[in-house]
């Protein structure tokens, strides 16, 4: 059995309560995301995707950690971190939003879950929105507290996930919508359950909100879905490519602006309410964007995994955008990227070169998402036996 003593673990870099259940269950490999340990290897990474999309895994996403606020002002303040208009967001309604700065660019993309009339959690990507909610709260003059409360995600992703919920919560689980949530008690252990999750596939995230019972509920919910096929897994590169899901630091960070990324659905620029970003978004809206993301079909061997550098895009020899995240599908077989590139060059069936490791490879530029572009899968549900 793995012990933390083999992966030259610290004190400085907090460890989730799923720690050590993800040990004893296999996982080999750790890296960082939002000052904790989150673990990014199981095995076979292509193994890992074809569990995830024939039955189910289970993957410890604690590192998805919350910024709740509560207080009169909740819902006031809220709006104020982001572009998408959340007037309409109901209590138990889940929101994907972007959290955008001054200059319009963009600081996290987290799901928003509204618990209460005055209390919302934002899931956060990896940067620390706690102190810059913070920080806009002392001055802000809203009524509102903000804090990082003790609760840690699972995700629970798959064709079987439903049939592992509904063995842990009961038949009615079935009636949780996409991008809705549920406060539910399992065993004496309290969780918020919210159908969502970080692969296109059908699946849900399961909230702890008591931190020591992470053990309890790790090993209470691989007991259920072990009739199943459930595997302890980890989020899939090849899966979240291949429905172009953008991960931050690698497919955007604060110099990227949503209508490059042709996310303008969750800016409304018409709303009343104010936001951060919002005379700069009016802006760029109005003057037009100089780049644009994009998918690309590289013509070259399977990538033997996902790309750890930034490749270079070239056209008529010269440089015109970078490779962002690329890997090979093995559903697909092919090579599938997304990159940023010259708004110029972004139009679909062009050519360019990408270079990889020294090495000149052909790429077109093509439709997002790679696969189930409307989602269908996550939204409507997968079929099971």
């Amino acid at each position: 059995m793995a012990n933390a003593q083999g992966f030259g673990f610290g004190t400085q870099i907090r460890k989730s309560p799923y720690f050590n259940a993800t040990l004893r269950w296999g996982a080999k490999g750790f890296s960082v995301y939002n000052h904790m340990y989150i673990p990014r290897d199981f095995g076979d990474p292509v193994q890992n995707y074809w569990n995830l999309v024939n039955t189910a895994i289970l993957c410890d996403v604690a590192v998805e950690r919350q910024v709740e606020i509560t207080g009169p002002d909740a819902m006031r303040f809220a709006q104020l971190l982001t572009p998408r208009d959340l007037s309409t967001m109901a209590v138990g309604q889940c929101k994907y939003v972007l959290i955008t700065n001054a200059s319009g660019g963009i600081l996290n993309d987290p799901i928003a879950l509204r618990l209460a009339e005055d209390r919302i959690w934002l899931s956060l990507a990896d940067s620390d929105i706690l102190l810059w909610a913070q920080g806009l709260a002392v001055h802000s003059g809203l009524d509102v507290t903000i804090c990082e409360p003790d609760v840690s995600p699972l995700q629970l992703q798959g064709p079987q996930s439903l049939r592992i919920m509904q063995a842990l919560f009961g038949e009615d689980i079935a009636d949780l919508r996409y991008f809705w949530l549920r406060e539910l008690d399992l065993d004496g252990i309290p969780v918020v359950v919210s159908r969502t999750g970080w692969s296109s596939e059908l699946g849900y995230e399961i909230y702890l909100q008591d931190g020591n019972r992470g053990d309890d509920l790790w090993e209470r919910i691989m007991e259920a879905g072990a009739p199943y096929g459930l595997q302890p897994g980890h989020t899939s590169t090849i899966r979240r490519i291949e429905g172009a899901m953008l991960s931050y630091h690698a497919d955007m960070d604060a110099q990227t602006n949503p209508f490059e990324l042709g996310l303008d659905r969750l800016v409304n620029l018409d709303m009343e309410a104010d936001f951060i970003g919002k005379d700069a978004l009016r802006r760029i809206r109005d003057e037009g964007v100089t780049r644009k993301q994009v998918g690309l079909v590289l013509d070259t061997a399977p990538l033997p995994g996902p790309n750890t550098d930034f490749w270079p895009i070239m056209k008529f020899a010269s440089h015109i955008g970078r490779v962002t995240s690329a890997v090979h599908s093995p559903r697909l077989d092919r090579n599938i990227a997304l990159a940023m590139v010259d708004a110029r060059e972004a139009e679909l069936g062009n050519s360019v070169e990408v270079l990889i490791e020294n090495a000149m490879v052909t790429a077109e530029v093509v439709e997002r998402p790679f696969y189930d572009p409307k989602k269908s899968i996550a939204i409507n549900g997968a079929q099971v036996a």
